[in-house]
């Protein structure tokens, strides 16, 4: 057999050019099954188990609150109480809303705890972009003071802010609670939200200056939209904090028309300490559905990608 000459004079020995390595196929090759270890297997299990025993310390009260509201008199009272009321009833609610004033309360703490959430998020955000922006000493040391203000006490802070307040002709004062619930709310949302400004590449903020978009437009056009995840968990938990808060709404609030829902709750004690048991549970259930309902409404939201269709392909 001769040799195959090639275009530059050079013999080639035959076969040469076909000599190809055969490469296996995808199909070929097998990927193996990690073999779960006895370890392994117990770790798992065990991770299990504590999410489990998490996830029922945290409904237990709730189912609690649940049969509680629905029990008459008489199961209440019982020695053996029962997870599933063996005679439902709704009388603890017209008892509840008989007893106590609990639809305007529930509107104060409504009007309270929305107008704060917004505020606090319309002062957070451009805050929160100037401190995950700006890196220098005043930044990072207004960034130590944000989370160095949450270990406060309330009881610490009661006595000043109410001087303030009472200086302000502001106490007992829906404006003045609503006051308050921004300026204790606002640190959180601030370390919240300059977390996920952080998150945000600042390659589109780039692009948006080459196009002569100045910082506030940035802000609202580039940035702002990219933060809606993390502006409605940020708001989500302003509103809920502001919703459930006790302390400040007792001492700052004396008129009975103007108190919220938790210190309203509070008249369900008898002056002995006794409580009327099913309208509480009533009403208390009351006042946790809107937390509920507001968290399973928007929870896509959190949950969703910051940056989901932020940049085209």
């Amino acid at each position: 057999m001769s040799a195959t000459e090639r275009a530059d004079g050079k013999s080639v020995p035959p076969g040469a050019g076909n000599d190809r390595t055969p490469r296996r196929s995808g199909s070929s090759r097998r990927r193996r099954t990690p073999r779960r270890t006895p370890r392994r297997t117990v770790t798992r299990t065990g991770q299990y188990a504590a999410l489990l025993g998490y996830l029922a310390f945290l409904a237990f009260p709730f189912l609690w609150l649940l049969s509680t509201a629905f029990k008459p008199p008489r199961e209440l009272g019982s020695l053996h109480p029962t997870w599933i009321p063996e005679a439902p009833t709704l009388d603890n609610f017209r008892q509840a809303f008989a007893q106590q004033p609990l639809a305007a309360a529930a509107g104060n703490s409504l009007l309270a705890a929305a107008v704060s959430a917004l505020l606090a998020i319309l002062l957070a955000t451009p805050m929160a972009y100037v401190l995950a922006r700006v890196r220098n000493r005043l930044s990072r040391a207004a960034t130590g003071w944000v989370v160095i203000s949450q270990a406060f006490p309330l009881v610490l802070v009661i006595i000043p802010l109410f001087l303030i307040l009472k200086g302000l002709h502001l106490v007992d004062s829906r404006i003045g609670l609503i006051m308050v619930y921004v300026v204790w709310s606002l640190p959180f949302a601030l370390w919240m939200l300059t977390g996920y400004v952080r998150a945000v590449p600042q390659e589109l903020e780039e692009a948006a200056a080459m196009d002569g978009a100045g910082r506030l437009r940035t802000l609202v056009s580039v940035t702002a939209p990219l933060l809606a995840p993390g502006i409605v968990a940020t708001a989500l938990f302003a509103f809920i904090t502001a919703w459930n808060e006790f302390f400040f709404a007792l001492v700052l609030l004396k008129s009975p028309e103007k108190q919220t829902l938790p210190v309203v709750l509070t008249h369900f004690l008898g002056a002995e300490g006794v409580a009327d048991l099913g309208p509480l549970a009533a009403a208390a259930l009351l006042a946790t559905l809107p937390s509920l309902l507001l968290f399973a409404a928007i929870q896509r939201r959190i949950t969703g990608g910051m940056l989901a269709g932020a940049v085209k392909s």
